[in-house]
C-alpha cells in the first residue's frame, strides 16, 4: 500500500515536470510559471510519500513493484535533468532580453554620439511648457 502511494506521487510529479518542460521548450515562460505551483505541490507530496515509506521501511516486494519503482526513478531523473536544462536556458534568454531592454533604455548621455570634428552635437531643444484650457 505504501509503495502504491509513493508510485502514484511519483507519477504526479513526473506529469508536472513533463508539463513544465513542454512549456519551457516552447519558451512559454508565463505558462511555465503558471505550472510552478502544481510542480511544487507534486514535489511536496512525493517527498512526504518517500519519507513515510522510508520511515516504515516499505520496500517494493514483488518484481512488478521493483520494476515500477525503477522506471519511476529513471523517469524522474530524466525529467528532472531536462527541467534543470530548460530552466537554465529560460533564465539565459530572460537575461538577454533584460540586457537588451536595459541597453535601449540608457540615456543618450551615457552613450554619447559625436558629430563632425569630434564635437558632441547640440542637445535637442525642448519645447517650452504650455497649459491648455478648453471651454465647452
Amino acid at each position: 500500500m505504501m509503495m502504491d502511494t509513493l508510485l502514484a506521487a511519483g507519477d504526479r510529479l513526473a506529469d508536472a515536470l513533463r508539463a513544465e518542460n513542454e512549456a519551457l521548450a516552447r519558451l512559454d515562460l508565463p505558462g511555465a510559471a503558471g505550472l510552478a505551483g502544481a510542480k511544487m505541490r507534486a514535489t511536496d507530496a512525493f517527498a512526504a510519500a518517500f519519507a513515510a515509506a522510508s520511515k516504515t521501511g516499505a520496500r517494493p516486494e514483488s518484481p512488478a513493484e521493483r520494476q515500477g519503482a525503477q522506471r519511476m526513478a529513471e523517469r524522474l531523473e530524466t525529467l528532472g535533468a531536462e527541467n534543470k536544462r530548460l530552466l537554465q536556458r529560460a533564465i539565459a534568454v530572460q537575461s538577454r532580453v533584460i540586457e537588451t531592454i536595459a541597453g535601449a533604455a540608457l540615456p543618450r548621455a551615457a552613450n554619447p554620439v559625436y558629430g563632425a570634428a569630434g564635437r558632441r552635437p547640440a542637445a535637442p531643444r525642448q519645447a517650452p511648457a504650455m497649459a491648455l484650457a478648453l471651454r465647452a
